[in-house]
């Protein structure tokens, strides 16, 4: 894609964030719903510009409170996983400092988490407890970090947390862990191979500016989204962890 296809394609998007930053902030100051619905528009719009199709499959949340546990290939998860439903994300602290990434994350009511203060987690699981309370659907890369997208990572359970915090309340029935696999199938029509995987993930120490240029330059992708059965939570996060990793290994598998 050349420079001015480039451009042509920000324009559109400049001129939307333009608008919706503004509305989105007073949106968040004064309660108005359409704060959840904004920031999904934006990544739809970034994901049609850009030639990212992305195909869901599964049953995603309905109503209830729900701790989404995804697999995290690279930053693109983002508009693809905020393109699909009102939802907030779990994201490190480091994220909210970011120029312009952090500005996005804080306006789709982002919960960060500084994994360097021992109380952090706690703290986090107090406040994600709040927002599951409301039935809100929050996001977790349960893995930790970003992987090269051909293996799976372990699940920490830590963030889970925040369902045992949940159903202390009595005022919540249930809450569910939804787990949901992420995976990059195809590129320029044509199946990505195990090879080709890590240059689309974006992991280790690669830097995002160069990553954002082959992103650019390679063409369109494909991306299959797969909602796995939700799982009750009934106390141990430990278990339940285990059971999202699982099927969410079982997606990838058979995507």
């Amino acid at each position: 894609m050349s420079r001015i296809g480039i451009a042509l394609r920000l324009l559109p998007l400049g001129l939307y964030a333009a608008v919706a930053i503004p509305l989105q902030l007073l949106a968040l100051r004064f309660g108005w719903r359409i704060q959840h619905v904004l920031p999904m528009w934006f990544h739809r719009l970034f994901l049609r510009l850009f030639s990212v199709r992305v195909i869901e499959r599964g049953e995603p949340p309905r109503g209830d409170a729900t701790l989404v546990l995804a697999n995290h290939v690279s930053w693109l998860d983002i508009p693809v996983i905020g393109s699909l439903h009102p939802l907030s994300f779990i994201a490190k602290s480091e994220v909210e400092t970011w120029p312009v990434i952090g500005l996005f994350a804080r306006l789709q009511r982002s919960v960060f988490i500084d994994r360097q203060r021992r109380k952090a987690t706690a703290e986090v699981n107090e406040h994600l407890a709040h927002r599951l309370g409301k039935g809100e659907v929050m996001v977790l890369f349960a893995e930790g970090t970003t992987g090269d997208g051909n293996r799976l990572l372990p699940f920490r359970s830590s963030l889970v947390g925040a369902a045992q915090t949940v159903m202390a309340d009595e005022a919540v029935e249930r809450i569910h862990l939804h787990p949901l696999a992420i995976a990059y199938t195809r590129r320029n029509g044509l199946p990505v191979t195990r090879r080709e995987r890590p240059e689309i993930a974006w992991y280790g120490d690669m830097e995002l500016a160069p990553h954002l240029g082959l992103f650019v330059r390679e063409g369109p992708l494909d991306v299959i989204v797969t909602w796995g059965e939700p799982i009750s939570f009934t106390g141990n996060r430990k278990t339940a962890t285990a059971a999202a990793e699982g099927a969410v290994r079982k997606a990838m598998k058979a995507v």
